[in-house]
């Protein structure tokens, strides 16, 4: 906020005493008199409201801790390697809503709608390698088939051979993910299929800009309140508390260049991209469970979605006023669209088994 330099004669009025006159009434123990004209007409002072106190933007911008939104965390070690994914946790019973982030997310995204979701259901996100606090081999290898096996390798090491009720929940690059992973049919109680604003007519059609786009965003944040700002001002989130969860978690401190930068390196992974994209229509519409598509704008639609869900074969939203980030943008309308989805298709705590879904691979 910029404040004027310019010199003032006028007096500042102190917000903290009363007039006199008012400061001797409201002290007194004796009841007004009603007679009293002085007493009928209300001081001056008394319809100005008090100044709000003066929020700084490193007050505004700050970061938020998860734990006012998840119940814990947690590291998942994959037997016979060192990769460890990071895991956020909510809720005590019924299915999981098992959340998978976007490129450059991390799980911290679903935060808000979680605190919300975990009042009915288990919700757990994880960050995908490359993100977050996830710890992998090979950070760069986002190819479709490696994030796949990561998830099934998570919930593996997590539930073991009897996994609860699941319900896949992805947004963009994750929600790509989620649907791969069901058309794996290798996991026996998944039960639904959330995906959030991806497309792939459009998606495919937008790798082209990808590359420029990640490199004429801002790359250098002298603190993590800059960066929040930032994606803020800058559009790519338009949740303050939300980004003060989130973006933190985004972040690595570069100590060669004093500064933060993204902990996720996107603009090498561009090899992969086409690989979570293509096909992905035909993917999300032959799984044979119960589906639902979030979209930001009806744009979005492709000629196969559009022919299927004329056919009804898939639940879709368009959600108004919102950018890219539903969940992050109006976490408790998406909350409600889960909680919605899992009550409609009647998805309980046991796992659904569906004809044609093999078991867990050894």
């Amino acid at each position: 906020m910029m404040e004027s330099s310019a010199p003032s004669n006028l007096a500042p009025l102190s917000e903290e005493s009363p007039p006199a006159e008012t400061s001797a009434r409201d002290c007194s123990n004796n009841p007004p008199d009603h007679n009293n004209i002085n007493d009928e007409v209300p001081s001056a002072f008394s319809s100005v409201p008090a100044r709000p106190p003066i929020q700084t933007s490193s007050q505004k911008y700050a970061p938020l801790d998860w734990a006012g939104y998840f119940d814990r965390e947690d590291d998942v070690s994959i037997p016979g390697s060192n990769d460890v994914f990071h895991v956020y946790l909510a809720g005590t019973q019924g299915p999981v809503i098992f959340c998978l982030h976007g490129g450059g997310y991390t799980g911290l995204s679903f935060a808000l709608s979680a605190s919300k979701i975990k009042e009915k259901v288990r919700v757990v996100a994880m960050d995908f390698r490359g993100h977050g606090k996830s710890s992998t081999e090979n950070e760069l290898d986002l190819s479709i088939e490696t994030l796949c096996s990561d998830v099934l390798a998570v919930l593996k090491t997590m539930y073991g051979d009897s996994p609860p009720a699941i319900v896949l929940v992805g947004h963009s690059m994750g929600g790509s993910v989620a649907v791969h992973v069901a058309a794996r049919k290798q996991l026996p109680t998944l039960c639904g299929l959330v995906v959030v604003d991806v497309v792939e007519g459009t998606a495919m059609a937008s790798l082209i800009h990808m590359q420029k786009i990640l490199t004429n965003r801002m790359q250098h944040f002298p603190t993590i309140e800059k960066a929040i700002e930032w994606s803020v001002k800058g559009g790519s989130l338009r949740n303050i508390e939300s980004a003060r969860v989130s973006i933190p978690s985004t972040l690595i401190y570069d100590d060669s260049k004093r500064c933060y930068t993204y902990r996720a390196k996107l603009e090498e992974t561009e090899q992969h991209w086409r690989g979570w994209y293509e096909g992905l229509s035909e993917k999300f519409l032959s799984s044979p469970v119960p589906k639902l598509l979030l979209l930001a704008g009806t744009d979005r639609l492709d000629r196969a979605l559009t022919i299927g869900q004329m056919q009804g074969k898939f639940q879709m939203v368009v959600v108004r006023h919102t950018g890219h980030a539903i969940q992050e943008d109006v976490p408790d309308e998406f909350a409600d669209f889960i909680l919605n989805f899992v009550s409609r298709n009647r998805i309980g705590p046991r796992g659904i088994e569906i004809p044609g879904i093999k078991s867990w691979r050894s």
